[in-house]
């Protein structure tokens, strides 16, 4: 059986409004990704707002551990800075794949960057 831990209510304030902060981003980047009306505007509130989110959590969750294990407990920061540097990546990805789609479908979209290039010279 394990013994409950007594938190002091100061610390499980901080804990649930940084909790109750990433829930609050991760609904932003959800109701971000279904009221805009373009593909291109709904990339972005999911990628920023969920990795706020991630942050808040994790940082809930580095507060709590710490506190019940009186020691400093910081692997879980490895999760919003691999989230910080793969989201951006996927953006830009996701945001190529678009242009492509529309370029393909004879949409009106800027020129690529390679035919710009070529052109100048």
């Amino acid at each position: 059986m394990i013994d409950a831990v007594e938190l002091p209510f100061w610390l499980e304030v901080v804990v649930a409004a940084l909790l109750l902060a990433g829930s609050l981003f991760a609904l932003l980047g959800a109701i971000g990704l279904v009221r805009l009306k373009d593909y291109f505007q709904r990339m972005h509130p999911p990628a920023l707002a969920s990795t706020l989110g991630a942050w808040c959590v994790s940082l809930a969750s580095i507060v709590y551990f710490s506190q019940l294990k009186q020691a400093p407990v910081l692997h879980a920061w490895l999760i919003p800075i691999l989230l910080s540097i793969t989201v951006p990546v996927t953006t830009l990805l996701l945001a190529r794949a678009g242009l492509f789609r529309k370029r393909m479908a004879g949409d009106s979209v800027p020129a690529e960057i390679s035919s710009v290039r070529e052109r100048d010279n």
